[in-house]
C-alpha cells in the first residue's frame, strides 16, 4: 500500500483552514471515523503481517502529526475567540450610541419639486427629453440657425459635428409639439450644460421649461401663470417686474425679475448692485417655430419660459455662490 501522499493530502487540507467551522470539518474528514486516516488504517487488512506492521506504524505518526497540527489551529481559533468576547465585554452599554447620518435631499432637488408641484396644480404636464440632442432640435428648430447672432450666447459643448450636449430644455418643446396637436400645456425639467463656470454659473445646471399652446393664449396669460409661481415660490410680497428682452424663439420676449432677497434691494455682487434678480425668460412663441414643427401660427398662439433651478434655490434658501451645490460638503446641504 502507498503511503507516501498522505501526508501531503493532510497538510494541503490543513493548509485551507480559514476559521474554526472549516478546522472542524478536516477535523472530520482527517481523523473522524471515517475519515481519510481510517480509511487508510482499513486497508491494512489486505498487507501480510510484515507490511501491515511498516505500514501501521507509518500511518501512526502521521496521525499523531495530524493531531498536533489541527490542536495547535484549535488552540489559535480558542483564543481569537477569546479576544473577541474580552474586546466585546470592554463595551460599556449604558453609553449613549452613535447615532447614523442619514441623507436629506439636495436642495436642487427640492427646489425642483417644488417647482413641478406649483406648475403641475397649475395644470401643466411634465415632459423629457435626451441630453444629448442634435444640433437641429437644439438651435436650428428654435430658430437660432447657424448664422444667428444667438449662438454666441450659447458656448456648447459639441459631441461630434451636428450633436451637442443641450444648452437648454427648450428642445423638449419642439419633440413635443411635432408629436401631438394643441392644446399643449408643459413644462420640461432636466440637465442642460455649457461651457460656464463662476459664482453664478455652472457647467452643468438644471432648467424648467415651460409652453402653452392653444387658440388665443395671450400675453396676459403669461403674465398671470408667472405671477402665480413666483408668489407660490417666493412669497406673497415679493416684487417683480417684466422687462423687455430679445430671445430668437419668442416674441415679444421678456425677462422676468423679483427683488434680490440677499440684499432686500441694496445691491450686492449677487444681484449685481440693481437690487433685482434676473430668474427667467418668457415670451410668446415665435410664427416660425410654429411653422418648423407643423402648427397653423394663424390659428393657435403660446408662451414659452424658461429658468434656472439653481438660480430659483440660490434665491429661496439666500445662497450667494452657485458653487456650493456641487462641493458635497455634509455641512451645507445638511442645512436643507
Amino acid at each position: 500500500m502507498d503511503i507516501s501522499g498522505l501526508k501531503e493530502k493532510i497538510e494541503g487540507e490543513i493548509s485551507r483552514i480559514g476559521n474554526i467551522e472549516d478546522l472542524k470539518r478536516a477535523k472530520v474528514s482527517l481523523l473522524g471515523r471515517k475519515g481519510v486516516v481510517a480509511d487508510y488504517l482499513d486497508k491494512l487488512k489486505t498487507l501480510d503481517k510484515d507490511q501491515r506492521r511498516d505500514a501501521g506504524k507509518a500511518i501512526n505518526e502521521i496521525k499523531t502529526w495530524a493531531d498536533l497540527r489541527i490542536g495547535e489551529l484549535e488552540k489559535h481559533f480558542d483564543e481569537i475567540e477569546r479576544q473577541k468576547k474580552e474586546r466585546a465585554s470592554l463595551i460599556d452599554i449604558t453609553m449613549p450610541g452613535t447615532a447614523p447620518l442619514f441623507g436629506r435631499k439636495h436642495p436642487i432637488t427640492l427646489t425642483l419639486e417644488e417647482i413641478i408641484r406649483i406648475f403641475g396644480s397649475l395644470g401643466f404636464a411634465v415632459a423629457e427629453g435626451p441630453d444629448i440632442e442634435a444640433e437641429y432640435y437644439n438651435f436650428e428648430a428654435l430658430n437660432i440657425p447657424s448664422d444667428h447672432p444667438a449662438r454666441d450666447m450659447q458656448d456648447t459643448f459639441y459631441i461630434r459635428p451636428g450633436v451637442v450636449l443641450r444648452t437648454h430644455t427648450s428642445p423638449v418643446q419642439i419633440r413635443t409639439m411635432e408629436a401631438q396637436l394643441p392644446p399643449v400645456k408643459i413644462i420640461a425639467p432636466g440637465s442642460v450644460y455649457r461651457c460656464d463656470n463662476d459664482i453664478s454659473h455652472t457647467p452643468m445646471f438644471h432648467q424648467v421649461e415651460g409652453l402653452m399652446v392653444d387658440k388665443n393664449v395671450r400675453f396676459s396669460d403669461l403674465k398671470g401663470i408667472l405671477s402665480i409661481f413666483i408668489h407660490e415660490m417666493f412669497g406673497p410680497d415679493t416684487p417683480l417686474r417684466f422687462r423687455p428682452s430679445y430671445f430668437p424663439f419668442t416674441e415679444p420676449s421678456a425677462e422676468v425679475d423679483i427683488g434680490c432677497v440677499i440684499c432686500r434691494g441694496a445691491g450686492c455682487r449677487v444681484c449685481k448692485d440693481t437690487g433685482w434678480l434676473e430668474i427667467l425668460g418668457s415670451g410668446m412663441v415665435h410664427p416660425q417655430v410654429f411653422r418648423n414643427v407643423g402648427y397653423d401660427q394663424e390659428e393657435i398662439t403660446g408662451f414659452a419660459f424658461g429658468m434656472g433651478v439653481e438660480r430659483i434655490a440660490m434665491i429661496k434658501y439666500g445662497i450667494d455662490d452657485i458653487r456650493q451645490f456641487y462641493y458635497n460638503d455634509i455641512r451645507f446641504l445638511s442645512q436643507f
